[in-house]
């Protein structure tokens, strides 16, 4: 699709979360919440919908939820209610979901982006989850139920966003508070976080015109595809007199494409009505506030703490804070090194590559073989002189492919750095014999030159001469002839 102008246009786009809660077991019955076991081996009568089986819901899902509208801002209500929302599937076995219609147990709240825009929460509301239906093209659709009846919040925001980019900040602020918070490990790999888009386009000053949603968004960069062509295809509709129409889209990554689903339907053509098997729940004031004490301190507040208390830049604490286990590792680092900058540089490059190459972005820093105390131990070798930063490298990644203490590892290689000035000074005399010119450049203030020199000394010394010391010695030498 040739890309139009978006000068005449204004892009409204609104989002439906759905994030699986980390509790034991589903909402409303006994059976395990767990990914990845065999198919329809975490199943019983309720979740399988058989007739007569009885819901009783799982208070834990609340207490998680309830973390979750603290950490957005938004009001928790006393008493909520359950509805049944009607639709034939062959996911959904008892022909409707449970959910919160009518009475949600949260409303209002919103999150901040970077721009100061204010992106409002309209709602959050808790249900159970569908089974996963699984289209083969040679055995038919197969369904497996574990995932029935697992927790889910889902948060619907106002039409707030205007970008593909502001969708995307908006949905990385939430799913840093649904980690923070401890509500859901947000695996969207495994489905635990699942996003829905509402796009539409109009000009400026316009009232809204027709939305298409856009289903069972589960990655970021599908997101940020799939909106990019969405608002495009409805630009050029508009342009050539077409016609968009409300629908369900889905996003088919393999032709960089959406394509219809199914007509989009409205909150009639589900027959709400009240769940009469569960009654109304709620979590009165004490209980509210103790599960508010409770929270940790959320990312935002965490990246301008670092950046006030530890000097770092905007960028580094966003990286930090990208999940609430790296921001500890990086803190417990720093307090046990002393240098917070020092922590952030390593952590932010050698510690997230070697993540990234060992286990890809799925691997979790709790995994990650150096913990805080033994980084601490390398960088604290570094700062006082034992290890340059090659060797400190070197000591850092023997320890991630064998393991050991780090002053053993140093040992063992014989990494200590050298350095005696005897020594320095004549690996430095032997690297100035025959470079004059090299030498007048240093004189005549062109210290970059020195950089031709620093290769013999760190050759000879088999890279453990201090390159500070190495550099005095050099201006020293050179001065004084």
């Amino acid at each position: 699709m040739k890309p139009l102008t978006s000068d005449n246009w204004e892009v409204v786009i609104g989002l439906e979360v759905h994030c699986q809660l980390r509790t034991q077991t589903k909402i409303f019955c006994g059976c395990a919440n767990r990914f990845g076991a065999e198919p329809n081996s975490l199943t019983c009568a309720v979740c399988s919908g058989q007739p007569g089986a009885m819901p009783v819901f799982n208070r834990a899902a609340l207490e998680l939820a309830v973390r979750v509208g603290l950490g957005v801002g938004a009001d928790i209500a006393p008493r909520s209610t359950f509805d049944r929302k009607n639709y034939f599937y062959c996911d959904l076995p008892k022909g409707y979901q449970i959910t919160q219609f009518a009475q949600p147990y949260c409303s209002g709240g919103g999150i901040q982006l970077s721009s100061g825009k204010f992106v409002r929460l309209t709602r959050i509301h808790l249900e159970e989850d569908a089974g996963k239906a699984i289209h083969d093209r040679g055995q038919g659709t197969l369904v497996d139920l574990n995932r029935a009846g697992v927790p889910l919040i889902e948060s619907v925001t106002e039409a707030d966003m205007s970008s593909a980019a502001e969708a995307v900040e908006y949905l990385t602020a939430l799913k840093e508070i649904l980690e923070y918070t401890g509500a859901s490990d947000c695996d969207m790999e495994k489905g635990s976080l699942r996003c829905d888009v509402n796009i539409s386009v109009r000009h400026p000053g316009e009232e809204l015109r027709t939305k298409v949603e856009i289903k069972n968004l589960n990655s970021f960069r599908h997101i940020q595809s799939a909106i990019d062509f969405e608002v495009q295809r409805q630009m050029a509709l508009y342009e050539s007199d077409g016609k968009v129409v409300q629908e369900t889209r889905l996003w088919d990554p393999d032709k960089s494409q959406t394509r219809t689903m199914r007509g989009k339907e409205d909150a009639h053509d589900y027959r709400y009505f009240p769940e009469p098997d569960l009654p109304a729940m709620g979590m009165d004031a004490a209980a509210v506030e103790a599960q508010r004490q409770s929270l940790p301190e959320l990312p935002a507040k965490r990246r301008a703490r670092f950046q006030s208390e530890c000097g770092l830049s905007a960028y580094d604490a966003g990286v930090l804070c990208a999940s609430r286990e790296l921001a500890d590792y990086f803190e417990r680092t720093a307090e046990l090194c002393g240098d917070p900058k020092q922590a952030a540089n390593w952590i932010a490059n050698d510690v997230l590559s070697a993540i990234k190459e060992t286990g890809g972005e799925s691997r979790r820093i709790a995994e990650f073989p150096i913990d805080p105390e033994n980084l601490a131990a390398i960088l604290k070798l570094q700062s006082n002189g034992t290890l340059n930063r090659n060797a400190a490298k070197q000591v850092f990644t023997t320890i991630l492919e064998k393991g050991g203490d780090p002053a053993e590892v140093v040992r063992e290689l014989g990494l200590e750095q050298v350095s005696d000035a005897a020594e320095l000074e004549s690996w430095c005399r032997t690297a100035l014999e025959g470079r004059e010119a090299i030498a007048a450049d240093v004189r005549a203030g062109k210290l970059k030159a020195l950089g031709a020199l620093m290769g013999p000394v760190m050759a000879a010394s088999r890279g453990k001469a201090d390159p500070a010391k190495v550099r005095e010695i050099f201006i020293k030498l050179i001065q004084a002839e």
